[in-house]
């Protein structure tokens, strides 16, 4: 017999149940489509674990719970640890300066640029060492196999949790409807180039169209960058695709004879202050509010849900309605 049930096979209830299980309960895992697919925003991430990074924004705990997520992910699928380039045009020089006195963990690099990422034509850089990035639809399937291992299979069927007795983690993302709750829009290209070989995540600095570029294998890429406040779930429109694809050229003339394999959008759930949390509701754990850090912060969240049910410990991420 199950002892918790999670509604949700996206990063955030997969890291549920896997925190569960590894804590001595036996969790039952049901989502409406399935394992993971194209269905969920989790299948359009980038995958980078780049928290000093994100400290350019996000508030210090996404930062320094973030700072494990590697290492977690480690347990179960492959990471790369070869840290990410922060970089700007010669005419936004001024933006890598600001993004500097935002975060910590980094080194100007001006003189052996050229020695970690040779084709990279930017004369400056903040190298973030510490930070690292992994395929996310491989770490999707790892961790369910995983699961797999433990006996947790994914149950494909329509579930609220009023339907379900007993203890419950909702991670269901937009689908929860939990107050407070945001949809950010964000959208992504991923490219084949194989004629340019990048082998870190880099971040574009770029004062209307930002840009992030994460290589994956076989000379394939994964850029993106949006982040409108929309609730709108339709493909990528022909104005981002535009920016995405032009501030890349603009990175290096080559990925203009790049291959589009594919385009995704999807809705990233968030609270206001767009931090993560778990959200006690009567019997109901919500973990949700992921934003743009999903992979960063669902093992912390996980983590902190698992406690809870296990030892009553009330983390920094959990709150009560």
């Amino acid at each position: 017999m199950a002892e918790v049930t999670v509604i949700g096979a996206g990063v955030a209830g997969l890291w549920a149940a896997w925190a569960l299980s590894r804590a001595g309960l036996t969790p039952r895992l049901i989502d409406r489509n399935g394992p993971p697919g194209p269905h969920g925003c989790s299948w359009w991430a980038g995958g980078m674990l780049a928290p000093f990074c994100e400290g350019a924004v996000a508030e210090p705990a996404v930062v320094s719970h973030g700072r494990n997520a590697a290492a977690a992910w480690g347990d179960v699928t492959g990471v790369t640890h070869r840290g990410s380039l922060v970089v700007t045009l010669e005419r936004d020089r001024g933006e890598l300066t600001r993004f500097a006195r935002r975060t910590t963990g980094h080194e100007l690099l001006s003189n052996g640029l050229s020695a970690l990422e040779p084709e990279l034509r930017a004369t400056q850089a903040l190298f973030f060492a510490g930070e690292a990035h992994l395929d996310p639809r491989r770490a999707l399937a790892d961790l369910v196999a995983a699961l797999a291992g433990r006996g947790i299979a994914i149950e494909r069927a329509e579930a609220l949790p009023a339907d379900i007795p007993g203890p419950l983690i909702d991670a269901r993302g937009m689908a929860a409807d939990a107050p407070g709750l945001r949809g950010v829009r964000g959208e992504m290209v991923v490219l084949r180039a194989p004629e340019i070989t990048l082998t870190r995540p880099l971040r574009l600095l770029h004062p209307r169209h930002p840009l992030y570029i994460v290589p994956r294998a076989g000379g394939v890429y994964m850029l993106g960058a949006t982040q409108i406040e929309s609730s709108d779930r339709r493909g990528v429109s022909a104005r981002s695709l535009l920016e995405l694809l032009s501030a890349a050229y603009a990175l290096d003339p080559r990925f203009a004879e790049a291959e589009v394999l594919e385009t995704g959008a999807d809705l990233r759930p968030a609270f206001a202050d767009n931090v993560p949390r778990v959200v006690r509701r009567g019997r109901v754990l919500h973990l949700n509010g992921l934003f743009r850090h999903g992979y960063l912060m669902a093992p912390a969240l996980a983590l902190q849900a698992a406690d809870y049910l296990t030892q009553g410990i009330k983390g920094d991420l959990f709150h009560e309605d």
